[in-house]
């Protein structure tokens, strides 16, 4: 698992590009200047026909800024929803970024397929949809134009297009630890809809499979820039005389963080490479990916707020907000009990009835 040498260009102009444009004003030139809204749409649509592997690239640099942009809502679920649901005409908007998706799925604090009750009804007049989305990633209204809801038909679980707009559609914004992932409940009401692609549980199981590999990269992202920024204090704050990174309990704290960092960064990268492969394992790989990065970042991001004191738990300093983004990316799309618990179950087999079943 080799990065080439036009993965590190890309890593170098989203780094730089990062460094010159803070917070939510980086979304624009990050889709103009480099075209990461489109990196992994087929050239046909109008994206660069990349794949998860230059995902995994662009996500980790998000992640060491924590650049609260749309990109794992839109370029990761809401185009990969579509690419899997095989409709194509929303794409090229989605791709040159002059529209962003968000895909409303989880339903009771669950991401699982079969947790959807959302009710899809034809009528002389269409589709139209009621039920609750819980989760959703830029749901909130200004951002996403592209809406994609998963809801059940008399034939099974589909994928549906709310357009923007529709009368039906309620938006309330979640409070969240994370400030800098906003999310949204969404309560349909007899909203018009479009199908746009049957074999729900299929699209919403690959898509979660990509979805954890894309978070699990992120995740190393931030668990590494916690790491970096940790070391750079604990060499420059002196305490007893002595820079406190000196200590033998602290290098062994950080000793403890670089194993932690450099082993999910090992399974972030096998399941972006089996996702790139088509690997017909990539839902295991997903699992250990989603469940290793959110337990070593959680981990990672504590130790930056131990290690740099009174300091690490004001609101100015940055910790505070790792801390914030690694509790919240630890639950999104299933915890990593959760994902254990998925393991498990290709290994073993289902649990049997009346057994906890974790989300």
């Amino acid at each position: 698992m080799r990065f080439g040498e036009e993965h590190q260009e890309l890593r170098t102009a989203v780094r730089s590009l990062l460094a010159r444009h803070e917070g939510a004003a980086a979304w624009g030139p990050l889709t103009q200047q480099i075209g990461v809204a489109g990196l992994a749409v087929p050239e046909e649509y109008g994206g660069a026909g990349c794949g998860p592997v230059e995902v995994h690239v662009v996500m980790e640099e998000l992640g060491r800024t924590l650049a609260p942009v749309p990109y794992l809502g839109s370029a990761v679920l809401a185009t990969q929803a579509l690419l899997a649901a095989g409709d194509t005409g929303l794409l090229p908007a989605l791709a040159d970024g002059s529209t962003t998706g968000a895909l409303a799925w989880a339903e009771n604090g669950s991401w699982r397929p079969e947790a959807v009750q959302a009710r899809a009804v034809r009528g002389a007049g269409g589709w139209r949809i009621t039920g609750v989305k819980d989760h959703v990633l830029d749901g909130t209204g200004g951002g996403a134009g592209v809406l994609l809801v998963a809801a059940r038909t008399e034939a099974g679980l589909a994928l549906f297009h709310v357009p923007s707009g529709a009368d039906g559609v309620s938006r309330e914004a979640h409070t969240t630890m994370d400030l800098t992932r906003p999310q949204a409940k969404l309560t349909f009401d007899g909203a018009e809809a479009r199908a746009v692609g049957a074999d729900g549980d299929r699209v919403l199981a690959h898509v979660r499979d990509l979805a954890c590999t894309a978070l699990a990269a992120e995740q190393v992202g931030a668990a590494e820039r916690c790491l970096e920024l940790t070391v750079a204090h604990v060499r420059d704050r002196v305490q007893f005389g002595r820079p406190i990174g000196s200590f033998q309990a602290v290098k062994h704290r950080l000793a403890d963080a670089f194993v932690r960092v450099e082993s999910a960064r090992s399974a972030a990268l096998g399941a972006s490479w089996a996702a790139a492969g088509g690997s017909p394992d990539l839902s295991r790989y997903a699992a250990v990916a989603k469940s290793a990065c959110s337990e070593a970042f959680s981990a990672v991001a504590g130790d930056m707020i131990q290690l740099h004191g009174g300091i690490g738990i004001t609101w100015e300093h940055d910790a505070h907000r790792y801390f914030k983004r690694a509790h919240g990316s630890s639950q999104l799309f299933g915890s990593p009990a959760g994902h254990r618990d998925r393991i498990a179950e290709a290994v073993i087999g289902p649990r049997g009835p009346g057994a906890e079943r974790l989300a």
